[in-house]
């Protein structure tokens, strides 16, 4: 399984700064380390072209971030510093996002080690999400295969609003996704599907909403193409998940959804999303068995 990746994910951040931004590099090492993933099946990227980026963001958006021109009230809502790296890291994590689409497509799955930065938006970015990857590769893909049908799956603890704003009232794109309802820091957006859970779900509930809600959505969407936000931040020991799942209930999320889309022959790229666990390297680890467990299921499936 091809795995896209790139070492300029990783930013340098202020003391503190509650974004585990390691854990690229520590999920990639456990996947070789492991034997989850060989050498050879880690694609290094290079950032997306300014082009790319424009099919989504505006320009002055863009010109923003490159020269460095957030005001205090944008840095704040963005949660990173606008440093001079910000721009290139950004652009890199977009193509590792764009080139997994295009993978998926040609062998059935696909991963970037990072992405799923669901809450950039068009002249904004929030919650640590500087460009919105997810919409940037279907907007990239229509390009080239107009009419293809995107579904985004989307299980990360918090909604992905900047998606849902970039993607509405694109008939060819159904934007799915299961979230804390009452997430105290967030301004949620409309997408085609949203599933609300109580604060602090536990993992059956959690599971129960997931599974029945994903299955309806599946019959009233039929797409060509599932990009999946998986999510590390649903862990009961994460710092703003608000959400009780354990280690076997991310397992049986992982399976129960890589199942249902390969078993149906529909490509699946899968990205990180977001986490950060009070307990060191435990994000990086809950991303590492999620990819691990799409490299055994596609394996079962023959991909």
């Amino acid at each position: 399984m091809r795995c896209f990746y790139s070492s300029e994910f990783y930013l340098e951040l202020p003391n503190g700064h509650p974004f585990p931004m390691e854990k690229f590099e520590v999920a990639k090492d456990m996947l070789i380390g492991g034997g989850v993933v060989r050498g050879e099946d880690i694609i290094e990227v290079k950032a997306a072209e300014p082009h790319v980026l424009q099919r989504v963001h505006d320009r002055e958006y863009l010109s923003k971030i490159y020269h460095g021109q957030l005001d205090r009230k944008e840095q704040i809502l963005l949660g990173l510093p606008v440093t001079s790296e910000l721009f290139s890291r950004s652009a890199t994590e977009v193509e590792a996002t764009r080139q997994a689409c295009q993978a998926a497509l040609i062998d059935g799955v696909a991963a970037v080690l990072a992405g799923g930065t669901h809450h950039a938006f068009r002249g904004h970015g929030e919650g640590y999400c500087v460009f919105n990857d997810i919409a940037i590769a279907i907007r990239d893909l229509q390009v080239y295969q107009p009419g293809i049908k995107v579904m985004v799956v989307d299980t990360a603890a918090r909604q992905g609003n900047g998606t849902n704003n970039i993607l509405a009232d694109d008939p060819n794109v159904f934007t799915y996704s299961i979230h804390v309802g009452r997430d105290y820091a967030l301004n949620k957006v409309s997408g085609s599907m949203d599933v609300e859970t109580v604060r602090y779900v536990e993992g059956e509930m959690y599971l129960k909403q997931l599974f029945n809600s994903l299955a309806a959505a599946l019959d009233v969407f039929s797409p060509d193409l599932v990009i999946w936000i998986a999510g590390a931040d649903n862990h009961r020991n994460d710092r703003g998940g608000q959400m009780l799942l354990d280690l076997r209930d991310f397992q049986r999320r992982d399976e129960v959804i890589l199942r249902a889309f390969m078993r149906n022959r529909i490509p699946i790229a899968i990205l990180y999303g977001g986490g950060s666990n009070r307990q060191e390297e435990y994000t990086a680890k809950i991303h590492r068995n999620t990819i691990a467990t799409a490299v055994k299921v596609a394996k079962e499936m023959g991909r």
